[in-house]
């Protein structure tokens, strides 16, 4: 048998079947495959899924077949306690596979990332013993250094020196150029023992990581000190030196600006990536900004000609919302338009408003028209109506159960919700200048600090940062996205609007005593070319009821089926009265004799 010589330093994985199926093992060997990957030794005794379900790849499946024909994936014994268990195969020799994830593919009978599927006793994916694979050209980080353990480095030292450093006072001297991040857990494992919590450790592990092997020569690098951005390029490979204390010993060469930037003069979406509370940060999500911040470019093209097409594309357009032009109005029958450019700058300061009134007052309709019209259209506009039972799981993320498209089997899995979505929609580049609109109709109806969580912080304070419950990811509130919330008046529930929420949000009322709702209906039959006696009993109607939550909206009146033969006292008897009697509820008042259609009349000169 020939001898597979495992590579170095790397651990034995496992892969669980489900519904019990057993378990694979197997491990890596220094020989690479076809594909660039190392091979993969799946071992004798491992169990393999016996059905090949209709995802997996033609080149798997022959393998599958050759190993069965070879007797190198035999028949496993059946449990007879689990009759009903999936049949299994099981592994009569060591078998070597192109990559972990042939073996991976090979195991469960579907295509699978071999990097991902294979797991450490612990639960560490076999990607962390890998070395670092394709990555951007050119990235951007954030290291904090004004505070490191009482010090600011950043004034004392980076940019002195023209460096960038980060503490390891604790490792061991690092021998390889790009660690992997399941070596540097290992260090930090072993030389944080006691001085460090598991979290604190974890988070160190993947600052190490991306100071040592994510970062190259020609990204750019930023910093805060003394409430000011710096910004440079690094020039240097990493390198571990002893310094006062280990605070500063590893480090980077960086070529520092001369000009810095005050913080509260920085774009938003650079200051919310700012505000994550880590050592090292991704800043690559911003690197455009930070280009036309600094007017730093990529040096590996800075002589190059530039393109045709790259000479004509335009800037990138700023965040603002169109102007009300007079069509709007017109659609909408608003008459006083100065109404519209107010909600227009509500939106703009305040990104988050909420129409409340009573019932049929278009609160809905007009939160869905103002956000198509400045959104551009319904593609950036997504409704969700909150109810009792709605939870933060619904609204932003949550696990719940999902059934995988290949396998069939159902498992709880991280799941986004609507506000997850239109967010992480609205921060992809080439869309940040373009306005999304959430609508959340009946937003009283919801138990709101249950369904917003830590979000709540997020509306107010657009420029931060947080960290979620469940990814564990920083989460930020991109700059275009807006909010419009309807409440009605007329429901108990809106004693649940609490304080927090109302100095969140903008709050407008739509109410029929008062414009642009009061003359509506009047301005719509007038449109429409319909005779006006609806408007008029709507006023007496609203006239007699003395509680203006209660008031009806004309919204009732607005539907054709009102005007076609008896539809006015079909539509009162079975829409508007039932409402009031149950405002009256109780009070034993004659609802249909005091706003029946026949009084109203009455009362009409």
């Amino acid at each position: 048998m020939p001898r597979h010589d495992r590579l170095p330093g790397t651990p034995e994985f496992r892969i669980m079947l489900p519904k019990d199926g057993g378990e694979a093992r197997g491990y890596l060997l220094t020989e690479f495959g076809g594909n660039g990957t190392h091979k993969f030794v799946l071992q004798e005794g491992s169990s393999v899924a016996a059905e090949a379900w209709p995802g997996l790849g033609d080149h798997a499946r022959r393998c599958r077949a050759e190993l069965r024909e070879s007797d190198a994936l035999a028949d496993a014994s059946t449990d007879p306690d689990r009759p009903q268990a999936p049949p299994r195969w099981v592994a009569s020799r060591d078998i070597v596979c192109n990559s972990s994830s042939a073996a991976a593919a090979l195991v469960y009978g579907y295509d699978a990332s071999g990097p991902e599927s294979w797991r450490t006793a612990e639960g560490h994916p076999l990607a962390d013993y890998l070395s670092t694979g394709w990555r951007a050209p050119r990235k951007a980080w954030l290291v904090r250094g004004s505070n490191v353990s009482g010090h600011n480095l950043v004034r004392q030292l980076w940019l002195e020196e023209g460096i960038v450093s980060l503490a390891g006072a604790h490792l061991p001297p690092l021998e390889e150029s790009d660690p992997t991040k399941s070596a540097l857990r290992r260090f930090v494992e072993e030389g944080y023992e006691g001085a460090a919590s598991y979290n604190q450790k974890r988070g160190l592990v993947d600052e190490l990581h991306a100071f040592l092997t994510q970062m190259r020569v020609g990204d750019m690098v930023a910093t805060i000190g003394d409430g000011r951005l710096h910004v440079g390029r690094i020039t240097g490979e990493a390198v571990q030196n002893a310094s006062p204390g280990g605070l500063s010993n590893l480090r980077r060469a960086v070529a520092w600006q001369p000009d810095s930037h005050p913080y509260e003069e920085l774009p938003e979406e650079v200051q919310q990536k700012l505000s994550v509370q880590h050592d090292v940060v991704d800043l690559t999500g911003v690197l455009e900004a930070l280009d036309g911040l600094t007017g730093l470019s990529d040096p590996t093209t800075a002589d190059a000609p530039v393109p045709q097409a790259a000479a004509e594309r335009p800037a990138q357009r700023e965040l603002a919302l169109p102007d009300v032009a007079e069509a709007l109005a017109a659609d909408l029958l608003v008459h006083d338009r100065a109404w519209l450019e107010e909600m227009r700058e509500l939106l703009t300061d305040e990104r988050q408003l909420v129409f409340y009134g009573p019932p049929g007052t278009g609160k809905t309709y007009l939160a869905m028209k103002l956000a198509e019209y400045f959104g551009g259209g319904p593609e950036q506009v997504k409704i969700v109506q909150f109810h009792p039972s709605y939870a933060y799981e619904d609204f932003f993320e949550g696990f719940r159960p999902v059934e995988d498209a290949e396998t069939r089997e159902v498992a709880f899995r991280l799941t986004a919700g609507p506000l997850r979505e239109l967010a992480d929609l609205a921060s992809r580049e080439g869309n940040r200048h373009v306005p999304h609109f959430l609508i959340i109709d009946e937003i009283n109806r919801a138990n709101l600090a249950k369904v917003f969580g830590e979000l709540y912080f997020l509306l107010e304070y657009r420029t931060r940062s947080v960290r979620l419950t469940y990814s564990g990811d920083d989460f930020a509130l991109p700059p275009n996205l807006f909010v419009i919330g309807t409440m009605n008046t007329a429901d108990r529930s809106i004693a649940l609007v609490d304080a927090a929420m109302r100095r969140r949000f903008a709050f407008v009322e739509l109410s029929p005593r008062a414009e642009p709702t009061a003359g509506l209906l009047a301005r719509w039959l007038r449109r429409e070319g319909r005779d006006m006696e609806p408007a008029h009993l709507l006023d007496a109607l609203n006239a007699r009821i003395d509680e203006a939550d209660f008031a009806i909206g004309p919204s009732y009146l607005m539907k054709p089926g009102v005007y076609r033969d008896g539809g006015l006292e079909r539509t009162w008897r079975t829409k508007i009265l039932p409402l009031l009697e149950e405002y009256h509820y109780g009070e034993g008042l004659d609802v249909a004799a005091r706003y029946g259609l026949a009084s109203l009349r009455e009362q009409r000169p």
